[in-house]
């Protein structure tokens, strides 16, 4: 199994005739995902390969039927109206890689989404997720990932990469790798990922990917310990070097003199039993561990 997609997932596309909208989509379907229709105003009528695109989600659902996701390659002045768009024909996984999206756009889909949408926001600015062998939504490079019973939930996109490449070279196979986003403000967050892979049969190692900044890495090992979770968790952080104070990488990543640090939240997971590596390497060794 896996979580949030599976072969059967049937993707639509927003922004699909967009430069990094049709690279992805192209990418999508090669890998697999079986993409059924994209939405790019003003173009509908036109096709991407075998792909028909429509002026609206709305006109989409019409005429290819029930979907499971959608991904949003579209420019951040449009991107929260994308967003509000999926979330208001009701599609159940809505994926968002747009990055630089106005702060206030991305508080206004949350509080959309939190008091009146059933849709679950994947993003934004992040690479999506992939279930190995099965399908990938957004722009993870396919070939690096394998199959298997780890799932990988990061805040980060390249080293994400990094850390999925070293546990496939290891022979430790994915069920899903999933990018939450860099953005202090986005939608799925580690507590959740946590729960779903707690109900996924197939995942029997979670690796959670933080790094300074915020305080959801803490909210997931309090939550991890609370609730007793069967499925072992193991932890890295990034930024052990960052200076605080100042942004590394993403809006997120921000550490201030008191809280958000690598080494404060490091302390905090080992408290409430989640060991953490201070290298990505040394997290090939808590795996084998944990799966032992």
């Amino acid at each position: 199994m896996s979580i949030l997609i599976d072969e059967e997932s049937r993707v639509l596309v927003q922004g699909i005739t967009g430069k990094e909208g049709s690279f992805h989509t192209r990418a999508m379907i090669d890998y697999g995902t079986e993409v059924v229709g994209g939405v790019t105003p003003g173009k509908g009528g036109e096709t991407l390969g075998e792909v028909p695109v429509f002026d609206s989600v709305r006109q989409a659902l019409r005429e290819v039927g029930p979907l499971a996701a959608t991904v949003i390659f579209v420019p951040p002045s449009f991107a929260a109206d994308a967003v509000l768009e999926a979330a208001d024909n009701e599609i159940p996984l809505i994926v968002c890689i747009t990055e630089h999206i106005p702060t206030h756009d991305t508080m206004r889909v949350k509080h959309y989404l939190q008091g009146y949408g059933s849709s679950l926001l994947v993003g934004p600015n992040g690479p999506g997720l992939i279930s190995p062998g099965r399908s990938k939504v957004g722009i993870m490079p396919g070939d690096i990932f394998r199959r298997g019973k780890v799932g990988i939930v990061s805040r980060s996109g390249t080293l994400t990469y990094e850390i999925a490449s070293l546990f496939s070279e290891a022979g430790l196979g994915q069920s899903t790798v999933l990018g939450i986003g860099g953005d202090q403000i986005r939608g799925i967050s580690f507590v959740e990922a946590l729960k779903r892979f707690e109900r996924d049969r197939e995942t029997s190692l979670i690796v959670l990917v933080g790094e300074i900044g915020g305080s959801e890495e803490e909210k997931a090992a309090r939550y991890f310990k609370r609730n007793s979770l069967d499925t072992p968790v193991i932890s890295y952080i990034a930024g052990f070097s960052a200076p605080r104070g100042k942004r590394m990488g993403h809006a997120g990543a921000i550490a201030s003199k008191e809280e958000g640090t690598a080494e404060a939240k490091a302390n905090t997971m080992e408290k409430n039993g989640i060991p953490v590596a201070r290298i990505p390497g040394e997290l090939i060794e808590l795996a084998r561990a944990k799966l032992e």
